[in-house]
């Protein structure tokens, strides 16, 4: 036994020492890349792993409850200004409600030739409550036209528009659904700036001179940024120049309508020809100055654009209108910490267009208009107008639209987690004589509209006019929860009634006599939103 003892003692010693020894031998360790600081950009930058590349993630979750509206007010306004939405019957909506993420990374890189920086920015909307009222339950056809993407023209039936593709909203048939924005993406390098950015056009608060509101009149505003090709001179000391040629396509064709498609009844709906735009030929040109320094801002900006129509008819051989050229300027001032308070401001701008009606009634506001409401004497009342880019006939020339308008805000803090903003928007859009005489005559008496039984004045010249204020109240840092309030009034100048025998695409209307009158409409947006 302890012969056996022996042997098994010691085959246990040989094991353990040979598993020290091996655990004794040096092994290399694997290469670890850490994550580290980078202090050359600002806080939140990090170097990506292996690289001399820093970025930065970010955005906000944002959830919206918008009230008297079928537009969350980070969309298009003006859709609460035709169709459905603005005929304030059954078939209107009250209520809009929206979730939204938004990520945006931003890369930089130092070289020799200065900052190689890239930005993005995303949204991802989730937008709920949006039924469109197409009929009046009859069990027959409401009305004839052109109807919205997925709208019925059968009597009892609705059309559902969330959040996906097919609509401005979109049409979503299921609950997983949702809709994804690209608001930018570009690159700046050696003083340019190539992609989607906000246009060299706008101020620095682009729709925003201390609102939630998008839809304010009075200045210019890509709050979804541009396509454009940019040079930015920087002379130092806050002073710096930029020109800009910008893609026109998406956000700056108001529209250039060939008037000898125009009807009465058509014009009831904001439609005052058929509009011609023809393909895209010359970007818009952009220069701007702005002085940005610690008493405030301001800011000159120039721009011209072209309009290029297509044919008077079907064919080529019907012929065109020339090219005609419009423009715009803007001047804008921000005043800083002004002496009612800490952090206090004042933002205003003030624009001029000719030719050029987006840099006013920019796309989020829209320029097209068809509203009803009370009236005393009639079965309702009806206010309609719209601001094209120009306007001709058939074998003429283009006639430009001009436009006028400013809007501002002055914010107070009532303390480090309370502001309240009071703001107002002002645009005025006039015609000249061929569209005045083809549309009301030249006394006012004839023409496509004004000859109509019952009207007694017709212009098409209209003015907006817009207040609101708004409080946010922020309890911890990057959490903000904010109610606006918006009121939008529209002096058109058409008076007397009408009696049409169809409200072309007007969902529910009866063929009966409106009352030729201005109109107004107000919103509520409620807001939380979490920036990270």
């Amino acid at each position: 036994m302890k012969i056996m003892e022996s042997l098994l003692l010691g085959s246990v010693a040989m094991f353990a020492g040979a598993g020290v020894q091996a655990a004794d031998l040096p092994v290399k360790a694997k290469a670890v890349e850490y994550v580290k600081i980078c202090s050359l950009f600002g806080a939140g930058f990090y170097y990506i792993p292996g690289t001399d590349t820093c970025i930065k993630l970010g955005g906000y979750l944002r959830a919206d409850a918008v009230l008297g509206s079928s537009s969350d007010f980070g969309g298009n306004y003006n859709v609460s200004s035709q169709g459905a939405n603005a005929a304030f019957n059954r078939l209107t909506n009250y209520y809009i409600m929206r979730a939204r993420e938004d990520l945006n990374i931003d890369t930089r890189t130092a070289t020799e030739y200065g900052v190689v920086r890239t930005y993005f920015e995303g949204v991802f909307n989730w937008t709920t409550g949006n039924f469109v009222g197409t009929n009046n339950g009859t069990g027959t056809t409401a009305y004839s036209g052109t109807l919205a993407a997925g709208a019925n023209p059968l009597t009892g039936a609705t059309t559902l528009y969330g959040s996906g593709s097919g609509s401005v909203n979109g049409t979503d048939g299921n609950t997983s659904g949702g809709s994804l924005g690209v608001y930018f993406a570009f690159i700046q390098f050696a003083g340019f700036t190539m992609g989607k950015a906000i246009s060299q056009f706008d101020a620095p608060w682009t729709n925003y001179p201390g609102n939630n509101f998008d839809g304010l009149v009075g200045g210019g505003g890509t709050v979804t940024g541009v396509n454009q090709f940019t040079y930015t001179a920087d002379f130092g000391q806050g002073i710096t120049a930029a020109l800009s040629a910008e893609d026109a396509a998406q956000y700056y064709q108001a529209g250039n309508l060939n008037m000898s498609g125009a009807t009465a009844y058509g014009m009831l709906t904001g439609s005052y020809g058929s509009n011609a735009i023809g393909g895209s030929r010359s970007p818009n040109l952009v220069g701007m100055v702005r002085v940005d320094q610690a008493w405030g801002l301001f800011q000159a900006s120039v721009a011209a654009h072209d309009n290029h129509v297509a044919y008077y008819g079907a064919s080529e051989t019907t012929g065109h209108p020339n090219d005609k050229w419009g423009w715009a300027v803007q001047l804008a001032l921000s005043i800083k910490n002004i002496p009612t308070g800490a952090g206090d401001t004042i933002n205003i701008q003030g624009v001029y267009t000719d030719g050029a009606t987006r840099y006013n009634f920019q796309n989020s506001a829209g320029s097209t208009y068809a509203m009803f409401g009370s009236s005393g004497t009639a079965y309702q009342s009806l206010g309609f107008a719209t601001a094209a880019d120009t306007v001709y006939v058939t074998g003429g020339q283009q006639e430009t639209v001009k436009t006028w308008g400013f809007r501002g805000a002055y914010t107070h803090n009532w303390d480090p987690k309370w502001n309240t903003a009071i703001y107002g928007a002002y645009a005025q859009a006039q015609y000249g004589t061929l569209a005045k005489t083809t549309l009301c005559g030249a006394t006012g008496a004839g023409g496509v509209f004004g000859g109509l039984a019952g009207v007694t004045g017709c212009n098409p010249d209209f003015a907006i006019g817009q207040a609101g204020i708004i409080t946010r109240w922020t309890p911890v840092k990057n959490l903000t929860f904010s109610a606006d309030l918006a009121w939008t009034h529209l002096d058109q100048k058409y008076s007397g009634t009408v009696t049409p025998a169809a409200l072309i695409a007007i969902p529910a209307k009866p063929a009966a006599t409106y009352e030729l009158k201005d109109q107004n409409s107000v919103v509520m947006l409620l807001r939380a939103q979490r920036n990270w």
